[in-house]
């Protein structure tokens, strides 16, 4: 394996793809470069002299600039860079679209077909709590109901999709509890839904029944806790009802244009941006050139990043609304008294991310080079087949499930520090590095960091046959370790 890594010609770092010591030689561009200091294999190494309040560039882009003059050699990190965001931008729209590299092979899959023709990757019985105060009686519940039945197939799964919301909450927040629940309680990976109020709650159980629109009466039931004598024994009875309703279930064949995977990453580190977020996005790009549709989300996490995706927008529309994606949600920081760029984490700089744009220009390569052909409200569902955007927080769970809200069937997590969560769908772990797949195997799915060592193509391959067999009913390890769960983005006041 080589030592370091230019990512872009017009770079002036490079990054250490081992662990480096004071007095070691690299090779930059044919130049022999000597480290003036140890460097832990993620992070950054001047290749150029580079003055104070000079860009620091990587991938092509600046990342910060210096507060102080780094000699080539040094290690470029938080104690001589600094960000160069500030406030609130205007943008104009510069359309700059590029073909996709990949053909549609007809591939497919062996999913679940509903009824008003969606597609699941999983067969599952859910309980949804209108309000978190029926978590526990939903447990029990579910508990009776496995018992008395025994055998819950044709079923993968059964869980409930626990939170704490549903009451006390005004606005938005009440807005998008109703929205998320709505979404799981719609979505195809559920073969079966019971719908659990406690009956005094904001969340009004015949309101949120009403909202859901059209829905299979078959395969979704609701209860009122409050309305009957015993609730358990009404809820394990509808249960039964579901039960029976979907014995016949089977997978099919279907072709892969039917899947819809969100891409995120988490616990980032410095080889994020040139290991397993690229893989996603060359597979995104992939996706959609079968006809099928990706989602990205982690909209702070795209600061800094965002005149990449501008560019890439179909239409007009689809810009201004992407301006408006990024803005609003810069607006919600600042509304709030909070820094707007109070970004990364101390786990991201220990892995070598120094900045903001560091991390954003890493976290927006899983979107590939497709055109974004539409962007979403928190809540809103997917209505466009190709590359979307989504509005939501960086952070994890609450990211993953509103991926899954928007109809995901599948989540694809990159990571390089290693975590174990999982959303209400499959939440397949990509690690950008070896030895992290090789410390957690009970957490990660897949090793992205072969790519160091392997061919993009031949990774991509394999990777999306993978994906085929997590998409036809093979589990990931949050569903073999049963780390579901759900979390609902919550910005305001609790009564």
């Amino acid at each position: 394996m080589l030592d370091i890594i230019q990512l872009n010609e017009h770079d002036n770092v490079v990054v250490a793809l081992k662990d480096l010591q004071a007095g070691q030689t690299v090779i930059v561009q044919g130049t022999m470069i000597e480290l003036k200091e140890g460097i832990k294999r993620g992070h950054k190494v001047a290749s150029k002299d580079i003055a104070t309040g000079e860009d620091v560039v990587k991938y092509g882009y600046p990342i910060g600039h210096a507060i102080k003059e780094v000699a080539v050699g040094e290690h470029i990190h938080t104690q001589n860079t600094k960000t160069n965001l500030d406030g609130i931008k205007e943008y104009q729209y510069q359309q700059k679209l590029t073909s996709n590299p990949y053909e549609n092979e007809n591939l497919s899959f062996n999913g679940y077909r509903r009824k008003n023709g969606d597609v699941g990757i999983r067969n599952e019985l859910w309980i949804v709590p209108t309000v978190g105060c029926v978590n526990g009686v939903a447990e029990r519940m579910l508990k009776l109901f496995e018992k008395e039945v025994g055998d819950i197939s044709p079923f993968d799964n059964a869980l409930v999709l626990k939170h704490n919301y549903g009451c006390s909450q005004l606005g938005d927040d009440h807005e998008n509890t109703r929205k998320l629940l709505k979404d799981a309680v719609l979505h195809p990976n559920a073969g079966g839904v019971l719908v659990l109020g406690l009956g005094c709650e904001n969340n009004n159980l015949y309101e949120f029944k009403e909202s859901l629109g059209d829905f299979d009466e078959d395969r979704v039931k609701f209860l009122v806790s409050q309305e009957v004598t015993n609730e358990i024994g009404a809820g394990v009875q509808l249960l039964k009802e579901i039960f029976e309703n979907a014995k016949g279930d089977k997978r099919e064949s279907v072709p892969f244009s039917e899947l819809k995977v969100g891409l995120k990453c988490g616990g980032s580190d410095g080889f994020s941006g040139i290991t397993a977020n690229p893989l996603l996005g060359r597979f995104s790009d992939f996706l959609v050139a079968q006809g099928g549709t990706t989602v990205l989300t982690e909209v702070p996490e795209m600061f800094g990043a965002e005149t990449i995706l501008m560019e890439r927008a179909a239409n007009t529309e689809v810009f201004e609304k992407t301006v408006s994606l990024i803005n609003e949600f810069k607006e919600y920081f600042l509304e709030n008294k909070q820094p707007v760029y109070e970004n990364p984490s101390p786990g991201n700089k220990d892995g070598g991310i120094t900045t903001l744009e560091d991390k954003s220009l890493g976290c927006t390569q899983k979107a590939g080079t497709s055109t974004v052909v539409d962007v979403l409200k928190y809540g809103e569902r997917l209505e466009h087949k190709g590359l979307n955007l989504l509005s939501a927080p960086g952070n994890d769970l609450v990211a993953s499930s509103a991926l899954a809200a928007a109809g995901c069937q599948l989540v694809l997590f990159t990571t390089g520090r290693g975590t174990p969560f999982g959303a209400f769908v499959p939440t397949m772990k990509i690690s950008t590095n070896t030895p992290l797949y090789e410390a957690k195997p009970h957490w990660i799915d897949y090793n992205a960091g072969v790519l160091l060592e392997q061919e993009t193509d031949v990774v991509l391959r394999d990777f999306t046959e993978y994906i085929i067999k997590v998409a036809s009913g093979e589990l990931v390890n949050n569903e073999k370790n049963e780390f579901r769960e759900i979390a609902i983005f919550k910005t305001g006041v609790t009564l």
